[in-house]
């Protein structure tokens, strides 16, 4: 039996004061084997966020089938108010994790992480400056990788095949990327070429990277308005990550950019003491920032299957692909070993 009138009933709900989202899907289900590290790696990942966020960030854990310590202590971090919303679930993969995240909120960004990423002073900055640098940005990785330059980058090629701002330029921070390497558990994951050189685009003094990672990428919540799909059949991997994260933002007409320098750190499934000493150096971050992302329009389903679909089979080849990168500043020599 209902007696009363809902008091909250037709309420327009209150504008919130947040408009960057951060969404983390956690998956420890114990602290054996692959996972014995994992809750030491989760609070170094979460320590970093919370001491270089400003205060209008919105954090979401999906808490993914993670065993009771964890889910404990998530549910502290919320209670303490350090984190906004807290899902729990059982293991649904890690995709439909994120999707969870998604709905029900509305915001500007939205920054998707894994759980073992070590944020670094001023990585809001930087993604902040490529949006506004380069208004058709859809994605902004904070970790720029120059071997991401053939991953749903065509778009990219087309609308900026004969200019200049396309071109190759020195690598500002090769450490970094023989850090990820190491993370990633392959030392030789990137060249000596690509170590030194990464393909960019340049607008007055400021620059980004051509292409986008997955581990820890911001997007322009517009691009989730419109998922033709809301689930995927993986747990991990397949094409989950390409087809909800990656395809969007293209479909959309933008562009997957990376900063210039790097802002965080994959750190893997083992604890090492380099990660405490980073943790340690950060500094809270609570600016004052203002919501001052350039609304786009999104491109046309006909630009994006001439740009991304039929174009790209073009471009991205890399017999033609050699040709381009020696035409946007490599030697032929480096060209040679570089895709």
């Amino acid at each position: 039996m209902r007696v009363g009138f809902n008091p909250h009933k037709d309420k327009v709900q209150e504008t919130s004061d947040y408009f960057h989202q951060i969404i983390i899907p956690v998956y420890i289900p114990n602290q054996d084997d692959y996972f014995k590290d994992g809750f030491e790696i989760l609070k170094l990942c979460l320590n970093s966020l919370f001491a270089t966020i400003h205060d209008k960030t919105f954090i979401t854990i999906v808490n993914n089938g993670s065993c009771d310590l964890i889910k404990n202590y998530l549910n502290d971090l919320y209670a303490e108010n350090k984190i906004q919303e807290i899902i729990h679930t059982v293991n649904i993969g890690k995709l439909n994790a994120i999707l969870k995240g998604i709905s029900g909120n509305k915001f500007s960004l939205i920054t998707i992480s894994d759980s073992d990423v070590l944020f670094l002073d001023n990585w809001q900055k930087a993604t902040y400056d490529v949006f506004e640098n380069f208004p058709k940005t859809g994605a902004v990785c904070p970790t720029p990788s120059s071997r991401s330059l053939r991953s749903n980058t065509a778009n990219i090629y087309w609308d900026l095949f004969f200019s200049k701002k396309l071109k190759f330029t020195t690598v500002e921070n090769p450490e970094a990327l023989k850090k990820f390497a190491h993370s990633a558990g392959n030392i030789d994951f990137y060249n000596s070429v690509q170590l030194k050189k990464y393909l960019t685009i340049t607008h007055k003094d400021k620059k980004a990277v051509v292409g986008a990672g997955h581990f820890v990428t911001t997007y322009r919540a517009s691009v989730f308005d419109n998922l033709q799909k809301r689930y995927t059949n993986y747990k991990l991997g397949g094409n989950s990550e390409s087809e909800f994260l990656d395809i969007p933002v293209v479909k959309n007409g933008f562009w997957r950019l990376s900063t210039s320098n790097n802002y965080a750190y994959h750190m893997g499934n083992v604890i090492e003491d380099w990660m405490f000493d980073l943790v340690f150096k950060t500094h809270d971050n609570h600016k004052e920032y203002t919501n001052d992302l350039k609304v786009i329009k999104s491109g046309s389903s006909f630009s994006y299957f001439i740009k991304s679909r039929l174009f790209a089979k073009f471009i991205l080849n890399k017999k033609i692909m050699k040709y381009f990168i020696i035409r946007k500043g490599l030697s032929r020599e480096e060209a040679d070993t570089y895709l």
